[in-house]
């Protein structure tokens, strides 16, 4: 079932997402990297992040006349981020975090301790994910750089984004890393590399 929510997003209808949720979002989300990250926790944030979704993306960005147009929205590698997440997620209250990739143990027990899920995007679609991006509002920190920048973005019905860390402590990335560790055991033992005493 694909769900569709409207940012701002209320805590509670965060909490009811479910590892594996099909999810479009609508409304205004944020696009920052290490360096905005760090900016925000440093100095503030110059936007109001609460019941918000930070975008993990550097952005190609054309500017036609004095308006802002995007090119494409490739989704960066999230643990860039990971020692920088948590605190975002407790000071700003945001709601959902879009990347690729998944964060650490210490991301995730922040999304559950605040009510913040991770959505996953395809990497390698930065074109088809600016499909999703209805217009560019405003930018932040442009000095930063264009893929730094705090960029404002107005989305209508991005996704598909899939669910894939939530408020429960479930992680699609923890699943995966636990059945490879068993399939490498398993393939080990097959090939003498070691005994069934380890």
């Amino acid at each position: 079932m694909n769900i569709k929510l409207t940012i701002p997003i209320k805590e509670e209808d965060i909490r009811k997402l479910k590892l594996g949720d099909i999810v479009y979002l609508t409304g205004i989300a944020y696009t920052a990297r290490d360096e905005a990250h760090m900016r925000m926790l440093e100095k503030g944030c110059p936007v109001n992040l609460d019941e918000g979704v930070v975008f993990h993306c550097g952005p190609i960005m054309k500017k036609i006349n004095d308006k802002w147009e995007i090119v494409a929205a490739g989704p960066t590698t999230s643990s860039r981020m990971n020692t920088l997440q948590p605190k975002v997620i407790e000071k700003f209250r945001i709601r959902g975090i879009i990347g690729k990739g998944g964060m650490d143990r210490n991301t995730l027990e922040a999304m559950g301790k605040y009510g913040c899920v991770y959505f996953a995007i395809t990497g390698g679609a930065a074109v088809l994910a600016a499909k999703g991006i209805e217009s560019i509002e405003n930018v932040y920190w442009l000095d930063l750089g264009m893929p730094e920048a705090l960029w404002m973005c107005r989305l209508k019905d991005f996704g598909p984004l899939v669910v894939a860390m939530d408020t429960n402590g479930n992680s699609i990335y923890a699943d995966v890393d636990k059945k490879v560790q068993e399939n490498l055991l398993i393939a080990e033992k097959k090939l003498g590399i070691i005994n069934d005493k380890g």
